[in-house]
């Protein structure tokens, strides 16, 4: 990345700690540099740690930052949502709600409108009023977040909900993949996440690459590759599809781990139930990868060997 390029992320992220912190431009986009030239660090995960590493410094948490009280924020369509620390108002309906796998997090669902849907997290600090399916609200000053391609939405204390008197149409931004399943890449079957608020990077050796060594939560998920004959399409399958993909559950599959003490065989036994049949797989797309929202087993079945050395040659 250019020094402009560079420059450019580090003036908008001093801005953000001017207030706070004696720093100059010159500091942040050192940074920077570092964790994107020097170590290869793609520049959403850089601007995450530097923007962390600043927050530490100045004893502030992520939501007093920016954003102000929403009134210069720009309204945006969520499939319009490309940046991660912007601080943007958005109109749309709860799709979904999820049940919050940390004490941090109040509420996690889906947010729609007319352009798609996109992922949102409500702090349990943020004491806001709980969202309700299928309601439609206005929520301003909301910050944007992205991992691993996915982007998202973030409410905290600063935002504002009004709830709508119109109701938001949800346009459809899935996408739908079938042929068979001829590879399951590494990182598939039984991981690790780090359990850190606001962070799920799967850990690599017990450590997360923003918080170093830390005690991780078990996760399931398959990183598979389907081959219709003329491409392929690599798909993730989260933990509740993966179950439902592999019959079988987390508990399951951290008592075979526990058995072997060696979690590979939870990957090796999914490749044996799953790897060769045919599938029908659709949900949005986020970087290279298909996010699978619902899956149908095809009849049918491949030499998965076959069709794999094929796909790697496309």
């Amino acid at each position: 990345m250019t020094e402009s390029d560079l420059r450019t992320h580090a003036t908008e992220i001093h801005e953000q700690f001017s207030d706070q912190l004696e720093i100059d431009v010159d500091d942040v986009v050192e940074r920077l540099d570092t964790l994107v030239n020097d170590y290869q660090v793609p520049i959403s995960e850089a601007r995450r740690s530097v923007v962390n590493t600043y927050l530490d410094e100045a004893g502030m948490d992520r939501d007093q930052l920016g954003g102000g009280d929403g009134g210069g924020n720009e309204q945006v369509n969520v499939a319009d949502v490309d940046a991660p620390e912007e601080w943007v108002d958005v109109r749309a309906t709860v799709v979904e709600l999820w049940d919050p796998r940390a004490d941090a997090v109040a509420q996690v669902g889906l947010l729609g409108d007319e352009t798609g849907t996109i992922k949102f997290t409500k702090w349990s600090k943020s004491d806001l009023p709980s969202l309700e399916e299928g309601k439609s609200y206005a929520l301003r000053n909301v910050v944007t977040d992205e991992y691993q391609g996915r982007f998202s939405v973030k409410l905290n204390r600063t935002t504002t909900i009004e709830e709508l008197d119109e109701a938001i149409e949800v346009g459809d931004d899935s996408v739908e993949a079938e042929g068979a399943l001829v590879d399951i890449q590494s990182g598939s079957g039984l991981i690790k996440r780090c359990p850190e608020d606001d962070c799920t990077r799967v850990l690599q050796n017990g450590r997360c690459n923003e918080h170093g060594e830390v005690e991780g939560e078990f996760d399931l998920r398959i990183k598979g590759v389907l081959d219709d004959g003329e491409e392929v399409t690599e798909v993730i399958f989260d933990e509740d599809a993966t179950e439902e993909l592999t019959g079988i559950t987390l508990e399951e599959a951290k008592e075979m781990a526990m058995d072997a003490l060696d979690t590979t065989v939870v990957a090796d036994e999914m490749r044996q139930k799953i790897l060769g049949r045919y599938y029908r797989v659709q949900g949005p797309t986020f970087g290279r990868y298909l996010l699978a929202d619902e899956q149908e087993r095809l009849t049918g079945a491949v030499d998965a060997d076959e069709i794999l050395i094929k796909a790697r040659s496309i």
